[in-house]
């Protein structure tokens, strides 16, 4: 399980310690953050540093030693900023994770599938650790990127920040939306240039099975997916979590797999704008899809801001909870790209439901919007 920690006044050293529920991913493996060279370049945005990131999380042979920070006290101040939360601005940086830094790989890894993943706008790559976390546990390698410039802070290896700097002057219009999706697909096309590249930034990069690659991401993130799955062929299966799309598949279509997860009363059919975004992009999604919806998520629930909201006493007013809401996310995720990239079904993709009563299937794969819902 995921590893976002709560508040503990009686915590060593001003460390959190982790909900009790959430200490141990469910994989057989252990997580690790692999010692790199961090790739820093421009990818084509007219940005002059642009962080589209690196390796975060791996199959780790290492099950001790002190745990990886979540934030630095930066990043979280910036990310906590205006957020009109009741804890300190560091908050964050005293949260662990499940993953041992520098960890090496496991022994006898080979032909791992990699995940990209990313997060919603403004949001640090930190927000997806417990989706990233789980991957590595169940033998993925796990690819988080700061999109630079549109995260509230970025911290580069030589101690240098960058901070939000889409706010003024920039209208929050269509045209900018489509900027930014457009603009993230270049950044994930960027990261796996570098990692599959011949002089990678992480030694333990050669693990990697090129034709095994999915992306999955969050609000911008997940619509993100779309169009990087559209500007890079070597994404095979990806998913978007609560995120509204621009309208950017072709008349042609999508025939990769592709997995709608969002809440219910925002993403189910007729719920209003943002799933309408869905339904026009359904009959062009052409290869295996689904559509879910969870009730009673909000839309933070489905990354680590609904765990650490619930664990330090800041709770969403979702119906379910954040711990809850991100076993379901995890589950479902991993469950699809075990099905696409790995072609193993522990249990079928369809069957998950059973388990799962606050998961709804909104539409059967070859039914068109309109036609009536399950």
């Amino acid at each position: 399980m995921a590893q976002s920690g709560a508040a503990d006044d009686h915590a060593p050293h001003g460390h959190t310690h982790p909900a009790e529920a959430d200490r141990v991913s469910s994989g057989r493996h252990h997580i690790g953050v692999p010692r790199r060279r961090l790739p820093a370049g421009s990818v084509g945005r007219g940005r002059a540093d642009a962080r589209a990131d690196d390796v975060d999380l791996v199959p780790a042979a290492r099950s001790s030693g002190p745990r990886a920070r979540y934030l630095t006290r930066t990043e979280s101040a910036e990310s906590l900023a205006g957020q009109q939360a009741a804890i300190a601005p560091d908050a964050l940086s005293s949260v662990r994770t499940n993953a041992f830094p520098d960890a090496p790989l496991g022994r006898g890894l080979r032909q791992l599938p990699l995940i990209v993943l990313s997060p919603g706008f403004t949001r640090p790559r930190a927000t997806l650790t417990s989706i990233g976390e789980d991957l590595a546990s169940h033998g993925y390698v796990a690819v988080a990127i700061d999109h630079t410039y549109e995260t509230a802070a970025t911290t580069f290896p030589d101690g240098r920040v960058a901070t939000f700097a889409l706010g003024r002057g920039f209208a929050r219009n269509a045209e900018f939306w489509h900027k930014v999706k457009t603009g993230r697909a270049r950044d994930v096309s960027f990261v796996l240039d570098q990692l599959l590249g011949n002089n990678p930034p992480w030694a333990g990069a050669r693990v990697v099975a090129p034709d095994r690659i999915g992306m999955a991401g969050h609000s911008a993130g997940g619509a993100a997916t779309i169009a990087a799955m559209l500007a890079d062929e070597r994404i095979r299966a990806g998913s978007n979590v609560d995120g509204s799309t621009e309208p950017l598949i072709p008349p042609t279509g999508l025939d990769r797999p592709f997995l709608f997860l969002g809440r219910d009363g925002q993403y189910s059919p007729g719920d209003g704008p943002a799933a309408d975004t869905w339904a026009r992009d359904w009959p062009l999604l052409t290869g295996w899809k689904r559509w879910l919806v969870v009730a009673g998520a909000k839309h933070p629930s489905f990354t680590d801001l609904g765990l650490l909201a619930d664990q330090f006493g800041m709770p969403l007013g979702a119906a379910t909870s954040g711990l809850r809401t991100m076993t379901i996310t995890r589950t479902y995720l991993r469950a699809f790209f075990d099905q696409h990239l790995r072609d193993a079904q522990q249990t079928p993709f369809d069957h998950l439901n059973a388990y799962h009563p606050e998961v709804r299937s909104c539409l059967p794969p070859d039914q068109p919007v309109g036609n009536g819902s399950s």
